[in-house]
């Protein structure tokens, strides 16, 4: 197998490439940079493989939630990729993927917290099971103050604890230590995520993918801006 991670939904532009047992990686924090950084990291970690494009076997995207621009480039940019040599896509949403760099135990609870800029947040809770973050309960964008937890202990992971600091006040104080408000998704711990998608169904069809945004009206759309600029006119 030859595996290919994209995530560009944050200011981290990431990617990785998993082949013949070994990962080859390229991440960096460069906001606005994503979409030309992206394509050219696919075809230099492709080279330092020594493979090619058309070798690769299988996709995964980071799908979002995060800036609109950014999820909507990995989309694309995996779609496209897969349609141009008919290879299976895994999709995993982007607060799984940062909740994966975590250092945790069985059982131990994790709650995401991404800067989503306009005075919200992502939101999204998972437990550690079987040496990966499963969901538990719906991601959503909300406001800091909106957010409550049962119980204590759980680990908290994201931009949002940095942005926000201070606002979660419906937490209690023992509710939540937040071992890394900076943390980024990162490509490789996509590929960890996806493996179990392609191992239990091969991956979806790249035309059945579609990015995660969980805000309405997140971007206007092409019929609506004309509309608009034919009513300022």
């Amino acid at each position: 197998m030859h595996v290919l991670a994209l995530e560009t939904s944050t200011e981290a532009c990431s990617v990785a490439l998993a082949s013949a047992g070994r990962v080859f990686f390229r991440h960096q924090v460069a906001a606005r940079q994503h979409a030309e950084l992206a394509l050219p990291w696919v075809e230099a970690l492709c080279d330092e493989a020594g493979i090619q494009r058309r070798d690769l076997t299988h996709i995964a995207v980071g799908a979002g939630p995060g800036a609109f621009t950014g999820v909507r480039l990995g989309v694309a940019l995996a779609q496209g990729l897969a349609f141009a040599h008919d290879l299976p896509v895994a999709a995993i949403g982007t607060l799984q993927i940062v909740a994966a760099t975590a250092e945790a135990e069985e059982g131990q609870r994790i709650c995401v917290a991404m800067d989503a800029r306009m005075q919200e947040i992502y939101w999204a809770e998972f437990e550690w099971r079987d040496g990966l973050p499963v969901a538990i309960g719906d991601a959503r964008v909300c406001a800091p103050e909106e957010i409550q937890l049962e119980g204590r202990g759980w680990m908290g992971l994201g931009t949002g604890f940095s942005a926000y600091a201070g606002r979660f006040t419906a937490l209690a104080p023992e509710a939540v230590t937040v071992v890394d408000p900076q943390a980024l998704p990162d490509a490789r711990t996509l590929l960890k995520l996806a493996q179990p998608v392609f191992d239990r169904d091969g991956g979806l069809d790249a035309a059945k993918i579609e990015p995660v945004y969980l805000r309405n009206n997140v971007a206007q759309t092409i019929a609506e801006r004309a509309a608009a600029k034919g009513l300022d006119g």
